[in-house]
């Protein structure tokens, strides 16, 4: 009976305060932290057992694979989020526009997702900078306070969620990167596996990080009416940090092609 109550109050504790509208943002971002560390630690433990070649690393070298770790699984979780609101749920379809403004449409789920993005954002940041430049240069800081930024805004002011659930679908191009990256430790940088990767890359790169960006311009072009309803900085983000975005995905999506062309004639 005593653990019963005791079970009774933590459910009652989550429905009524972690999970309850006011407070779902700040503690998803909480909780996307704390899994940050957790994925870091699990990673670590897995790796330190099953593979023979992590012991050989050097230090640095075993804290990128951990925290590569981190954003393979943030990755797959928010692509899977984001496709799901973008394309199968009706939270922003256009059939429901008599209800509210698409633009300013939410949901705890949709909050969840996001605030979980953000503690992503704030623990990858924190370590770029704790080991700077050995995890990223100047472009990832640039990138991750862009994206922190609009994701968070989108979060706590329930504005343009739909658009910053578009721009990380993009997301889904970073396991394929991070798996290139294990390809290369492991000294596999001429096997198939390495070109088959590359390949996916291309494809991947050039469907969620340049076809779908031309499609959520579209969207917002479609929806100016909307859109001007925005706070002005609401609205200025919905312009500058996809088109900011743009530039370097097609800048990195030029390096792509240039070693995937480099990979083909080695291996031709």
């Amino acid at each position: 009976m005593e653990i019963k109550s005791y079970q009774t109050q933590a459910e009652e504790f989550v429905e009524h305060y972690l999970l309850a509208d006011p407070f779902l943002p700040y503690t998803s971002v909480l909780a996307g932290t704390f899994l940050c560390k957790l994925v870091y630690d699990l990673t670590e433990l897995f790796s330190s057992i099953h593979i023979k070649s992590y012991s050989a690393l050097t230090k640095i070298k075993r804290i990128e694979w951990n925290n590569r770790g981190i954003s393979t699984v943030h990755a797959i979780f928010i692509s899977f989020m984001a496709l799901y609101f973008v394309f199968f749920s009706d939270l922003f379809s256009d059939q429901r526009s008599l209800e509210s403004l698409t633009v300013l449409r939410t949901s705890p789920l949709s909050n969840f997702g996001l605030g979980v993005s953000v503690g992503y954002f704030l623990a990858d940041l924190g370590m770029i900078f704790w080991l700077y430049p050995s995890l990223g240069g100047s472009e990832y800081i640039f990138h991750h306070c862009l994206s922190g930024t609009a994701v968070a805004y989108s979060l706590f002011s329930g504005e343009a969620q739909l658009y910053t659930y578009m721009v990380l679908i993009s997301e889904v191009t970073t396991p394929e990167i991070n798996l290139r990256w294990y390809l290369d430790i492991a000294g596999l940088k001429r096997s198939k596996a390495y070109l088959i990767n590359g390949v996916g890359i291309f494809i991947a790169w050039l469907t969620a990080r340049i076809l779908l960006f031309i499609y959520m311009f579209y969207h917002v072009y479609i929806h100016y009416d909307q859109v001007v309803e925005m706070h002005t900085f609401g609205y200025l983000l919905v312009f500058v940090v996809p088109i900011a975005l743009s530039v370097m995905n097609l800048m990195w999506f030029g390096k792509i092609v240039k070693g995937l062309k480099k990979t083909l004639e080695k291996t031709l």
